[in-house]
């Protein structure tokens, strides 16, 4: 995890092809203002899409936004980061944005988003991570996780314990401030 002097960090997951004439992209912009100004700081993948909604309301919010982008791609011009970290691959990536925040916010996304969920998901599940809030926002995921906890073959007991559903920027900000 990583360690930083005061404000806790929480890494955004979600689809790079959501834009802003979206009315997620907007409800995403007004949440991450508010998880700003609730005392987070953000990480991001540094793209469009969610990643820059995210990313837009946290600066907005005066909060520190971390974007660890892919090299094989360009930043986004008008990104909205205080600092950019480049990663040579997707892998690194995700080894980053999971392993260096203090929770997780796995927004509506496709295929890159759920290999992420995925990977978070499994590591709090088998104890490789301390345990931290993974949150996933917006209505798509409750029937993806009925499904998966229908069909899953798991190792560890008690891992859909380890996500919550979150349906508003209260159930987030209620998330992240540890209640129940």
């Amino acid at each position: 995890m990583g360690k930083r002097a005061t404000r806790p960090r929480l890494a955004a997951f979600g689809s790079s092809r959501i834009g802003p004439e979206a009315a997620v992209y907007q409800d995403v912009l007004a949440l991450s203002k508010k998880i700003a100004l609730a005392g987070w700081d953000g990480m991001t993948g540094g793209h469009q899409g969610m990643m820059a909604a995210f990313s837009e309301g946290m600066h907005a919010g005066n909060s520190h936004i971390r974007g660890i982008t892919l090299e094989r791609f360009p930043t986004p011009p008008d990104n909205t980061l205080s600092e950019e970290i480049r990663s040579r691959n997707f892998f690194d990536r995700m080894g980053m944005m999971i392993e260096q925040s203090d929770a997780w916010l796995v927004l509506p996304g496709g295929l890159g988003t759920l290999a992420e969920l995925a990977m978070s998901w499994d590591l709090l599940a088998i104890h490789v991570l301390e345990p931290r809030p993974l949150l996933l926002y917006g209505d798509m995921w409750q029937p993806i996780v009925e499904t998966l906890s229908d069909q899953l073959v798991l190792s560890a007991d008690q891992a859909f314990q380890c996500i919550r559903i979150c349906h508003s920027h209260e159930d987030v900000l209620h998330a992240l401030r540890g209640d129940a």
